[in-house]
C-alpha cells in the first residue's frame, strides 16, 4: 500500500512539482544564514546599486545586499506560515474531535463559537491587532492561527460523526475503551488525510498572510519578509529595479504558495475517499 502510494505520487507532476520546490526553499530556511554572503541589517553599501559579481541581485535604498535579505525574509515568511498552520491544525483537529465525539451541547457550543470565526474578516482582525498593538510576529501568527481553525474543525467533526458509528469504534466501546481512548487509537488515526490537506491550506493562507501585513508596513521594519521587500521596492518602480529586487521575492512566493498547493491538490487526490474513483 505504502509503496503503490509512492509510486503513484512521484509520478504526479504535481506532486513532483510541489516536492522539488518544498526541497528548495527547505534548504533556504535551514540553511539561509549560512549561504547568505552579507549580513542583510548591514547598511555599508552604496544604495540602490546594480547587480554585480559581489553582491548577485544589488543593494535595495538602505544600502543591504538585497539577495541576503531574500534569504532571510523568505525562512520569516515560511516560518511563519509553518507555525500558523500547525497551531491551527492542533487546535482544528481538537475541537472537532470532542464536538463530534461527545455531542449535544458541547457539540451546539463549539460549532457555534467556530461560526462566529468563520463570519469574522481574519485580515482586519490582523490589521487592526498589528496597527493599534505593533505585537511580535508570534502572537500575530497566533491570532491567525485562532481565526483559521474552524474549517478544519469543522472537516473533522464530521468525519468523526461518520466513524462514530463505524464496527471498530462500536466494538471498542463495548469492550470497555474509555473516551480518550477511542479517541486516541480510533479516531486520530483514521482522519491523517484531512491533516495533511487542512494543514497544507492553512500553511498556504498564512504565508500570504504574512506578506500581505509585511506589504502593508505593520511589522517591524528590521523584520525581513517578503511583503516587506515588495512594499519598499514598488516605491521605486520608475527605476530600472524590477527584475532585480522586485521580481525576486513576488517569484520567491508566488513559489512558496504553488508548492504548498501543488502538494494539497496531489495529496487530496489520493487521500480523499470521494476522489479514488479518478485515479484510474
Amino acid at each position: 500500500m505504502c509503496a503503490d502510494l509512492r509510486r503513484y505520487l512521484f509520478h504526479d507532476p504535481w506532486f513532483a512539482a510541489g516536492f522539488v520546490l518544498a526541497v528548495m526553499f527547505t534548504v533556504v530556511v535551514v540553511l539561509g544564514p549560512a549561504l547568505a554572503p552579507f549580513d542583510p541589517w548591514d547598511m555599508s553599501f552604496a544604495p540602490i546599486s546594480p547587480p554585480s559579481a559581489k553582491h548577485f541581485l544589488g543593494i535595495n535604498d538602505g544600502g543591504q545586499d538585497i539577495f541576503s535579505e531574500l534569504l532571510f525574509a523568505v525562512r520569516n515568511t515560511v516560518v511563519f506560515g509553518l507555525t500558523s498552520g500547525i497551531i491551527a491544525l492542533c487546535v482544528g483537529v481538537a475541537v472537532g474531535l470532542i464536538a463530534g465525539w461527545y455531542g449535544g451541547f458541547v457539540d451546539m457550543i463549539l460549532m457555534r463559537v467556530a461560526d462566529i470565526l468563520l463570519a469574522i474578516p481574519a485580515i482586519m482582525i490582523l490589521i487592526l491587532t498589528a496597527a493599534l498593538f505593533r505585537p511580535s510576529p508570534w502572537i500575530l501568527a497566533l491570532i491567525l492561527a485562532g481565526m483559521m481553525w474552524p474549517t478544519i474543525s469543522k472537516a473533522v467533526r464530521a468525519q468523526t460523526l461518520s466513524l462514530h458509528e463505524s464496527l471498530h469504534v462500536k466494538a471498542a466501546a463495548q469492550i470497555g475503551g474509555g473516551n480518550l481512548y477511542i479517541i486516541r487509537r480510533h479516531l486520530l488515526p483514521g482522519m491523517f488525510p484531512l491533516y495533511l490537506i487542512g494543514f497544507a491550506a492553512k500553511a498556504r493562507m498564512a504565508m500570504f498572510m504574512e506578506a500581505s501585513l509585511a506589504f502593508l508596513g505593520l511589522f517591524d521594519p528590521s523584520r525581513k519578509s517578503l511583503g516587506m521587500m515588495i512594499g519598499y521596492a514598488v516605491k521605486y518602480y520608475y527605476l530600472n529595479i524590477w527584475w532585480n529586487w522586485l521580481l525576486p521575492p513576488i517569484v520567491c512566493l508566488s513559489l512558496l504558495i504553488m508548492s504548498v498547493t501543488f502538494l494539497a491538490i496531489s495529496l487530496e487526490k489520493v487521500l480523499d475517499p470521494r476522489l479514488k474513483n479518478s485515479l484510474g
